[in-house]
């Protein structure tokens, strides 16, 4: 039974081929075409706009599929989520939809846009967001470069940021966040509850999860006497609780545990002079917590 599963083309699609391929899930993309076979035979990519990634998975094109929780929200469709995926093309965090306007503007919150354009890609949530707050504003849709229509064309935008600093270069200020959003895996709801299809598709959030805990973390075995191990375990900023055995000589031990990579730097020079002794670091593919 083949699953079929959707890739997010555009920004995200690196990351999200370099998280699969970490998760143990390559697959494999020609640049001319839409479609992507994996190392398992069971499950086919398809690279599909994460704008309309909700639409084919609620249609049953595909069984599930990575996408943004925005336009899951902006596409009022009914999926199954079934995971998140919290990364970026930078930051490997959330993003935000945030309202904004011209630097000079005399605009400070969104009351005070009641009868004025708004330019968004996102123009579903955009408008339900003025409703609830109950000011009465024109949403046009932007096809893109939207950072730059306002004033002349617009006199407001709502456009998703990581860090801000597309908004800055364009001399935008930001009012409110509109938004926050992730990237999700979903699927299917008939898929879902078929019970092969969903053990795949909750195998691969598994997967995943597991290759998202792993990035930015090494795991580190190192070896210590007896009258040692006290200080070197004070030292470990383990991730759980370090994994402790002998060695065949009963007054040593081996001590295997998990660290973020930054901490590394620090962190062995001080196991060394902790007396730890044949310290190894080494990479992770995956963290199953």
């Amino acid at each position: 039974m083949k699953l079929r599963i959707g890739i997010p083309k555009g920004s995200l699609q690196e990351a999200t081929l370099q998280l699969l391929a970490q998760a143990g899930l390559p697959a494999y993309t020609n640049g001319r075409s839409y479609f992507a076979t994996t190392a398992d035979p069971d499950i086919d990519c398809m690279l599909i706009r994460a704008q309309e990634m909700a639409r084919y998975v609620e249609h049953g094109a595909i069984d599930a599929g990575l996408t943004g929780l925005d336009w899951v929200i902006e596409s009022g469709l009914e999926v199954v989520s079934v995971s998140d995926l919290i990364y970026a093309k930078r930051t490997r965090g959330k993003v935000r939809w945030v309202l904004a306007v011209p630097e000079d503007s005399p605009y400070q919150r969104a009351e005070d846009l009641s009868q004025k354009i708004i330019a968004t890609e996102l123009v579903n949530v955009t408008r339900n967001y003025f409703c609830k707050k109950g000011v009465e504003v024109r949403v046009e849709f932007s096809w893109g470069a939207t950072e730059v229509k306002a004033p002349m064309l617009a006199d407001a935008i709502v456009e998703v940021t990581e860090t801000g600093s597309s908004l800055r270069a364009n001399r935008l200020r930001i009012l409110e966040t509109v938004l926050e959003s992730n990237t999700q895996l979903i699927a299917n709801k008939s898929s879902y509850e078929d019970r092969e299809k969903r053990r795949k598709i909750d195998n691969l959030a598994l997967m995943l999860q597991g290759a998202m805990q792993a990035q930015d973390r090494v795991g580190l075995m190192l070896n210590v006497h007896r009258r040692d191990l006290a200080a070197v375990l004070a030292v470990l900023p383990a991730l759980q609780k370090p994994t402790i055995s002998h060695l065949s000589d009963e007054d040593w031990f081996a001590v295997n545990t998990v660290i973020d990579e930054a901490a590394a730097w620090e962190v062995i020079p001080r196991l060394k002079a902790e007396q730890a002794e044949g310290i190894v670091e080494y990479p992770l593919n995956k963290v199953v917590l």
